[in-house]
C-alpha cells in the first residue's frame, strides 16, 4: 500500500536539524520573553528583592519542550530586570545568563523523561534559588544559609504550578 499523493513522507530527523531555529521558534521564543518580563511588571512589589516572588517563574518548565525558550526566558530576564533597584552587572549579566544556563540545563535533564515539565522545572528551580541566593550574599543581603531555603521553596512552588499548567496544556495540544 502506497503513500497517499499529499502526503509528505516521515523523514528521520537528524541532530542537526534538531538544533536549527524556526520562523515559529522565534516567534514563540519572542512572546515567552516578553509573557515573562510582563508578568514580572505586574508584581513588581514582589518581584525584586531578598523575599522576592517572580510570578513569572511559572513559565519556566515549558523549557522542557524547546531548548530555544532557554534563550527567550534569559531575554525576559533581562528585560525585567532593567526596572531592578539592583540593576547592575548582576542583574544585567549575571542573572540573565544564569537564567539561559538553568533552562538550558533543564531542558537537557528533562529530555530523556521525555521532555517533563516538572523535572525541567525542578532543575532550573534549584539552579536559580542557588544562585539568587548568591547575588543576594554578594550585595550583602543576607547569607546563603539564610536566603537559600526561602527561595528554594519558592522558586520550587512556582515550578510545581508552572508544571501543573502545562501539562494540562499539553494533554490538549500536542504540538509545541
Amino acid at each position: 500500500m502506497g503513500l497517499h499523493p499529499f502526503r509528505r513522507k516521515e523523514t528521520p530527523v537528524s541532530e542537526e536539524e534538531k538544533l536549527k531555529i524556526t520562523t515559529k521558534d522565534l516567534a514563540l521564543t519572542t512572546v515567552y520573553a516578553a509573557l515573562y518580563a510582563a508578568l514580572v511588571y505586574v508584581a513588581i512589589p514582589l518581584a525584586f528583592g531578598v523575599a522576592q516572588v517572580r510570578f513569572a517563574g511559572v513559565l519556566r518548565p515549558a523549557i522542557a519542550k524547546k531548548w530555544i525558550l532557554a534563550v527567550g526566558y534569559a531575554v525576559g530576564v533581562l528585560i525585567a530586570n532593567f526596572i531592578s533597584p539592583f540593576a547592575g552587572p548582576w542583574d544585567l549579566i549575571f542573572m540573565p545568563l544564569v537564567s539561559f544556563l538553568a533552562g538550558f540545563a533543564g531542558y537537557l535533564v528533562a529530555k530523556p523523561f521525555k521532555g517533563n515539565f516538572f523535572v525541567s522545572g525542578g532543575v532550573t528551580a534549584v539552579i536559580i534559588a542557588i544562585s539568587l541566593s548568591y547575588m543576594f550574599e554578594q550585595f550583602g543581603m543576607g547569607s546563603m544559609f539564610v536566603t537559600l531555603p526561602y527561595l528554594f521553596v519558592v522558586e520550587q512552588t512556582l515550578c510545581l504550578v508552572g508544571a501543573s499548567i502545562f501539562t494540562l496544556i499539553n494533554r490538549r495540544y500536542h504540538t509545541w
